[in-house]
């Protein structure tokens, strides 16, 4: 056995490196990360043409889908992807034929048809020479004229078939130039010399706006192969379609082995040669991004980019004594690849080949070749802050307070953090000092952060007016109310200004966590998405999905959720969160396994369901559950019984949370007459359809049993419910629906809507007990008396003299049983609340309580709430998910 120092051995394996060289291809990423020393992760491959915007969004779901079939063998003829792309190129289906990528095709067809020789335009794709050497072919090689944009010369290459028939290979563009051929030139030429075949390869085709297409109006010695891997960006499926007449086509499945395409690859080639939505963006974008990213490096010197057609560009190093090695090591170290061109035939080591990316990307390699040609760079973009997003399976799955929670233990880390959500649909709105109204959610997350309510943290407020409408807040202030479809006009409007919030906000935190709503995965939304994914790419923010473990089905909405998430999208998820646990932890081990081992993301923490936490809850969905899960086995047994209507249309919910809160009181809400019993109290809540919401009471009999207990409860109205009180509503300028109505007739007030929005912060006084009430009013129009006999219930706090009725916050009767107000919050004062209570419980013979028994101050349930969640969840992995040191 020859020993490796022999001569001959080392010239055998050289002889063996070269030929590898020469026929290298692009998006070698091992090697190319061990050049740069990183994880191929982090390469920004410019080598291979793959599609900038990656696969289509349904690939997974399509590959899932086929996976139930991988336990038998595909279609060998691949029957419906043929027919397929027959339909879609207009050939007969004896006419197709599929193989495991293009370059098998091209194996294929170099083995078949008898040929002896091989004629190339050079440069061109390396695998056309290889594929005929491995044939037995002697190849010749044609060299493409620099100065004719390496077009091919059709009167030479008939010179060259004049002798004897060939086998002709054209790229349609060409690889690496990127230029493009007419195609009825081709077909003069095919005509001329029928004993040839010409191979034209159309990989990068589709790419190509406009251009005919070969495969359907084709001369019977003309093959043309479609590769489907890099204008669907599949590569690692492997996929190809070759168009012939129905003898050669025979000629080549002959050749080709059984089962060639798999059955993943068949299947998902069926579903990217019908979608057209694709295509078109695919053409549209790449388009785009190659006239910017030819423009850029237009104002780099030394570096020209030739024309190209295609979705890369060959460039070229234009330095006295310098060629393209030295450009390709600077840009390796800066983590970036592109394909060196000197193992192309007609091509020096001056030459390199791009691929067009995406835009960020495509600046990356800019500020490379710029720093290699000593211009500028400018400064790298700031790093957006750091951010985590908490995102759901579904509404009310416990983002907000879950945002809290993390916003709470941040700032006991020291940080710095800000409270976010893009878009917020809520009628639970509050006005901040500045008159602006905002989200109740963000509010408490605010308070978490032990910051003041800013308009910034919830830029967009959606507040339904009805099922298919809302008024639309944009940066508090409202901009119109819409129909969804007008909604979704307007939404790149809305997103613009919920960019600017988020920038502003943010940079001024040392971390943001943002809220998402609903389901990052709700496919008819998707598309014109604001507020979760699309927020989370422009925040770069790290992703957390919750989902509510006592609803049931968490692992599979959390592994369904993944599965309709596009690639771009799960790679922002770093984890899962289950919410609202009850039981022993342990018992979720296997669950846990499975979720890491069928979507790669862990499950970071299981929060325990956390009762009576004190904190306002996000929907009204969580309140009306709350307090039916409650119920009054921790209260005292002389409680006070109030009641709350329920109203289709509720808003502000929370102005009675305090009341929650109070050990001798039981708070119930009522949808039903025969439910409301005979309370103490009555709570008319707020209402975003005053008019819609009094009709609902007056057809479900509430409306009258309410005006029965006139005498034996105390009826309160807040805003809505306020104005419901009186005896007329009306709606000149159709506000909600115009028109007018007639009210519960329970106080002598009526009422007036108008266009004009009341938003303002104030500070009254309870005139029959003269203690303080804070709160803030959100009403459209006034509401004034009919008669003297009604009394200013509250007024305003420092008004000296007689209150003018303008001033007057809110109306009552005289013995003081019924009275309502605009003000919202207006329980939220613990010295009223109390006495509001006590009063109750003398009417009802109890004796007064005296001072205050409940303090209704976040701070105690903030705490509380990061501690739970702190001790439940692995801190270490979200601040490393955050880049942060742990």
């Amino acid at each position: 056995m020859k020993s490796f120092n022999d001569q001959s051995l080392k010239e055998q394996l050289a002889e063996i490196e070269a030929e590898k060289r020469k026929y290298s291809h692009g998006g070698n990423l091992r090697q190319l990360a061990d050049r740069a020393g990183c994880p191929s992760s982090d390469i920004v491959d410019f080598s291979a043409n793959i599609n900038p915007l990656g696969p289509p969004a349904w690939l997974q779901q399509e590959v899932s889908r086929a996976l139930a079939e991988v336990d038998r063998y595909p279609d060998p003829e691949c029957t419906e992807l043929t027919l397929a792309a027959c339909e879609k190129f207009s050939v007969w289906p004896t006419e197709c034929v599929a193989g495991n990528g293009a370059s098998e095709l091209i194996s294929a067809i170099a083995r078949v048809g008898g040929f002896k020789r091989a004629v190339i335009p050079v440069p061109c794709y390396v695998d056309y020479e290889r594929s005929c050497k491995i044939a037995g072919l002697k190849t010749e090689h044609i060299p493409l004229d620099p100065q004719k944009a390496f077009s091919p010369d059709f009167d030479t290459l008939s010179s060259f078939l004049a002798a004897s028939p060939a086998l002709v290979f054209l790229a349609q563009p060409n690889n690496p130039t990127g230029t493009a051929f007419d195609p009825e030139e081709l077909k003069v030429l095919a005509r001329k010399h029928p004993e040839s075949r010409f191979v034209i390869d159309e990989s990068f085709a589709d790419f190509v706006p406009g251009l005919q297409r070969l495969a359907g109006q084709r001369p019977p010695n003309v093959i043309t192969v479609v590769s489907m891997t890099k204008f669907y960006a599949i590569p690692g499926l492997r996929l190809g379609l070759a168009f012939a007449s129905p003898d050669i086509i025979m000629e080549i499945k002959n050749v080709l082995p059984c089962w060639s395409v798999n059955i993943l690859a068949q299947k998902v080639g069926l579903r990217c040669l019908r979608d057209e939505e694709y295509e078109r963006k695919t053409i549209e974008t790449t388009v785009r991004l190659r006239e910017e990213l030819a423009q850029g490096i237009l104002e780099v010197p030394g570096i020209r980019a030739l024309p190209s057609q295609a979705n890369f560009m060959l460039c070229q190093v234009q330095r006295v004594g310098m060629d393209a090695s030295g450009l390709i090591e600077h840009l390796i170290k800066n983590r970036v690849a592109v394909r060196h061109c000197d193992n192309f035939d007609g091509l020096d080591s001056t030459y390199f080949r791009i691929a067009v990316r995406t835009e960020e990307e495509n600046r990356v390699l800019l500020d490379g070749l710029r720093s290699f040609s000593g211009m500028e760079v400018a400064a790298p973009k700031p790093r957006k802050t750091p951010a985590l997003m908490i995102q759901g399976t579904c509404s009310n799955a416990g983002k907000s307070i879950l945002a809290a929670a993390f916003c709470r233990i941040f700032l006991q880390d020291g940080f710095k953090v800000a409270p976010f959500k893009a878009q917020n649909m809520s009628l639970n709105s509050f006005v901040t000092d500045d008159g602006l109204e905002m989200g109740r959610a963000q509010v408490t997350q605010a308070a978490a952060c032990k910051m003041s309510p800013d308009v910034r943290m919830n830029p967009v407020l959606l507040k339904p007016g009805s099922d298919i409408g809302s008024q639309v807040i944009v940066m508090g202030k409202p901009v119109g109310n819409m129909k969804v479809q007008k909604y979704v006009e307007y939404k790149p409007t809305a997103f613009e200004a919920v960019k600017d919030a988020y920038d502003s906000l943010s940079s001024d935190a040392d971390v943001m966590v943002i809220e998402g709503a609903g389901s990052p995965a709700e496919i008819n939304l998707k598309q014109h998405d604001i507020v979760n994914m699309a927020m989370a790419d422009y925040a770069e923010a790290k992703v957390i999905i919750t989902g509510d473990i006592d609803r049931g089905g968490v692992f599979a909405s959390l592994a369904g959720t993944m599965d309709l998430l596009d690639p771009k999208e799960r790679e922002l998820v770093c984890g899962f969160l289950l919410n609202k646990f009850r039981g022993d932890a342990s018992l979720l081990t296997p669950a846990l396994d499975f979720t890491l081992s069928h979507t790669g993301k862990p499950v970071l923490g299981t929060i325990p369901y956390i009762a009576n936490l004190g904190l306002p809850d996000e929907d009204s969905v969580s309140f009306k559950e709350d307090l039916k899960k409650s119920g009054s086995d921790s209260k005292r047994k002389d409680c006070v019984d109030v009641v709350c209507i329920d109203l289709p249309r509720i808003s502000n919910f929370t102005d009675i949370d305090s009341l929650k809160g109070e050990p001798d009181v039981s708070l119930r809400v009522v949808d039903k007459p025969e439910d409301l019993g005979t309370p103490d109290a009555i709570i008319l809540p707020g209402s975003k359809s005053t008019l819609t919401d009094l009709a609902h009471l007056r057809e479900s009999g509430l409306a009258d049993a309410v005006k029965e207990l006139r005498d034996k409860a105390v009826i309160v109205g807040i805003c809505g419910g306020f104005q419901m009180l009186g005896q007329f509503i009306s709606d000149p300028d159709e506000i909600e629906s115009g028109g007018s109505a007639e009210g519960l007739a329970l106080l002598p007030l009526q009422t007036t809507l108008a266009p004009e929005k009341t938003l303002t912060r104030t500070v009254g006084m309870h005139s029959q007990s003269k203690l303080e009430v804070v709160g803030y009013e959100i009403h459209h129009g006034k509401t004034e008396p009919l008669l003297p006999t009604v009394r200013a219930a509250i007024v305003p706090q420092g008004i000296a003299g007689g209150v003018p009725i303008s001033k007057v916050l809110g109306f009552g009767s005289e013995s003081g049983l019924i009275w309502g107000t605009y003000l919202h919050g207006i329980f939220d004062a613990d010295e009223f609340r109390r006495w509001f209570v006590d009063s109750l419980r003398a009417r009802k013979g109890l004796p007064k309580l005296g001072k205050v028994q409940s303090v209704f101050n976040m701070e105690e349930g903030l705490d509380r709430l990061a501690s739970v969640v702190r001790e439940n969840v692995d801190m270490n992995a979200v601040y490393a998910a955050l880049g942060f040191k742990v």
